[in-house]
């Protein structure tokens, strides 16, 4: 498949390069402010370019990316014609861990707070139901949004996670054009989105690592893979806002800056059904960065990439206002990751691999009332996929967080998947635990997960 799209004469389009502020204010609040947001596969995108899932996502395994779906984000959604920009999507399943009694025991010992159970053990739940509004704006402007309802997210009169509830989720609105130079090709853009790194083209930062969904409550869904360690931002609470731009050139060198700020007044719409308080960064130059090079020849493609980010945080557990600047703490994450693609047909192979170093530095008033002090945390994650024919595959994922017992995480997680058709997953997900936070025997943990995951 040719992954080149045609360059148009932008230079007779200005007004397409120029739009005026007033106009892209009223397609910001008219198509946006209503609709908060999250990330997998849209069927909207595959009604929108005219291709199937595969086309997109490396062998329909969402949300790994193809060359030809790396694409398609980088000219911000905009490929095909436009659509019905609706998708839904829904997760759920059954979790079964070893010893769950002993487990809640280790717990309570520990910690002096157990497991509750509002997601049995071994008992079928619809976990994730979402509704995506997704696709082409106009020829430079494309959006991806989510509303997400989580069935078991919040806290009832007992103290069990035993409520749904709805919020938005990742959000990224883009401008991007392309330019030729001397046979040189240039894609350029700008994100307009609320969470650090879900406009990584490849999908392999920290938004995207959580492969199968799984509803946030504590009980036997505490142990999947969803819940172990992935790089992360490291900031403590939900969504933000934030504004990127980024230029990828021959299809080898990406770069992208961007800037964090609380989603307050105007764009208090980006972390729409979240606690703000949370979510309180200070001032407007909390970093991320991301580079990588990119190589593709023949049926592979190769990705070697570093990202991190920089920001202070609201510490809002000391109970002091967020007004004082003494009440901010300090996150600085590094992080190097790589990914490599086989993509020919019937075949799909993929490694993916992260390791990343997290910084911590307590607020001054953490300091004085509790006497913590910088911190620094090491987590790594390597994952290898195949898929035969888009329909049947297998995958094995390491992961390891370093710390003390009351922090280090390591352990494995074995899948095996089945795709009817190609919009429907059904897999059995196994993780295997050899260090789990405030576990004695972290084997009793051990957990599998028999999943159905859709969208349509």
């Amino acid at each position: 498949m040719n992954m080149s799209l045609p360059l148009e004469s932008k230079s007779s389009a200005q007004s397409s390069h120029n739009l005026t502020s007033g106009w892209l204010l009223s397609i910001t609040s008219t198509l946006l402010v209503l609709t908060p947001s999250s990330s997998q596969a849209v069927p909207a995108f595959a009604r929108q370019t005219g291709q199937n899932c595969i086309a997109c996502h490396a062998g329909g395994q969402f949300p790994e990316l193809t060359p030809y779906g790396r694409l398609f984000k980088l000219t911000g959604y905009t490929i095909g014609e436009r659509t019905l920009p609706l998708s839904v999507m829904a997760s759920g399943g059954l979790t079964s861990v070893s010893k769950i009694a002993a487990v809640n025991q280790s717990l309570v010992n520990n910690t002096s707070t157990g497991l509750d159970l509002p997601l049995k053990n071994k008992q079928t739940s619809l976990d994730i139901a979402s509704l995506f509004i997704a696709g082409k704006v106009t020829d430079n402007i494309g959006l991806f949004s989510q509303i997400t309802h989580d069935r078991y997210s919040e806290v009832d009169d007992q103290g069990l996670n035993n409520q749904g509830h709805t919020t938005g989720d990742n959000f990224d609105l883009r401008w991007a054009d392309q330019w030729l130079l001397s046979g040189r090709e240039f894609i350029y853009g700008v994100s307009l989105n609320n969470n650090p790194s879900v406009s990584d083209p490849w999908n392999t930062s920290w938004a995207w690592m959580q492969y199968v969904p799984s509803s946030s409550g504590p009980g036997a869904n505490a142990y999947l893979d969803a819940n172990t360690p992935y790089a992360s931002s490291g900031l403590p609470g939900d969504l933000y806002s934030g504004l990127s731009t980024y230029l990828f050139w021959n299809k080898s060198y990406y770069g992208e800056i961007g800037f964090y700020r609380s989603a307050s007044r105007l764009l208090h719409f980006m972390n729409f059904g979240n606690d703000p308080n949370a979510s309180i960064l200070q001032g407007n130059s909390n970093r991320y960065w991301r580079f990588a090079y990119n190589h593709e020849w023949g049926s592979n493609n190769l990705m070697v990439g570093t990202s991190g980010m920089a920001a202070h945080p609201y510490d809002s557990a000391n109970g002091v206002s967020s007004s004082d600047a003494l009440s901010y703490q300090g996150v600085k994450n590094v992080g190097v990751d790589t990914q490599y693609q086989y993509l020919l047909d019937p075949h799909t192979f993929t490694v993916q691999a992260v390791v990343q170093k997290q910084n911590f530095t307590p607020s001054v008033w953490d300091a004085t009332l509790n006497g913590n002090t910088p911190s620094t945390t090491r987590v790594s994650r390597v994952k290898f996929s195949y898929v035969h024919a888009a329909r049947n595959g297998v995958s094995f994922a390491n992961f390891n967080q370093n710390g003390g017992f009351a922090s280090a995480t390591q352990g494995n997680t074995l899948e095996v998947f089945h795709l009817p058709v190609q919009n429907i997953r059904i897999g059995l997900q196994m993780t295997f635990y050899s260090k789990l936070a405030n576990i004695d025997s972290p084997s009793n943990a051990n957990s599998a997960r028999l999943y159905f995951w859709g969208a349509y």
